[in-house]
């Protein structure tokens, strides 16, 4: 096989992704032009091990046997106005109590009004329900309209007749209200352990990122 008839490397827009801020507080966020995907999830829910494994960077985002490491809002530039935005995870117990109270007027400091917001990754370990927190943010993006896409991480965990049920009663709460109306989100499973689904996780973020456009909008989508 030539090189020209090889596969294209999908991960090849992140290669040079760089750590370029983090807050921990609502009034720190950078300028908001271009485009930028954020990932949100559990603290035990693979969060930044996903990010790791989508953009191909063993440690660009920080990752933890102890969950809740992530307590600041950590932007990754990708060049050309493009950026991955890494969400404290949430509902974990185990932190300090002031640090659990500063956490949503955070997350909500960075959702509302974020025009260069141009889609949500939610993660969700695919061995669980969705429980309050996740059905918030779920919410959230189907009443603004940002578009939202889950992964149901963690299914090397699962067999592959358990892991389609889990995909198939997610598919089914995600449906829109109206038949032949398209889905409110789109939803996959992942493991960044077998790199079940990195293909399809990567797919979904160049087609929010316009990747096939030589420089984002400079002021992002309203």
């Amino acid at each position: 096989m030539t090189q020209a008839e090889r596969k294209p490397d999908s991960a090849a827009p992140y290669r040079n992704a760089q750590f370029v801020h983090g807050t921990a507080y609502g009034g720190g966020l950078p300028a908001d032009g271009g485009l930028e995907v954020a990932f949100a999830g559990r603290s035990n829910s693979g969060k930044s091990s996903s990010i790791n494994t989508i953009t191909g960077r063993r440690a660009l985002a920080r990752t933890s046997k102890t969950p809740g490491r992530t307590q600041q809002i950590n932007f990754f530039d990708l060049g050309d106005e493009r950026r991955l935005v890494d969400l404290p995870g949430y509902g974990y117990a185990q932190v300090s109590e002031e640090t659990r109270r500063r956490w949503r007027p955070l997350i909500e400091s960075y959702l509302n009004g974020r025009r260069s917001l141009a889609g949500m990754i939610l993660t969700v370990d695919c061995r669980r329900e969705p429980d309050d927190l996740d059905a918030i943010l779920i919410d959230w993006c189907l009443e603004t309209g940002v578009p939202l896409h889950l992964l149901l991480t963690k299914s090397d965990k699962l067999t592959r007749n358990v892991g389609a049920q889990a995909l198939r009663r997610w598919r089914e709460r995600l449906a829109a209200p109206d038949d032949g109306e398209a889905p409110a989100a789109s939803v996959q499973l992942f493991s960044s352990l077998s790199r079940d689904g990195v293909e399809e996780a990567r797919a979904r973020l160049a087609e929010w990122l316009e990747f096939g456009q030589k420089k984002a909008p400079a002021l992002g989508k309203a």
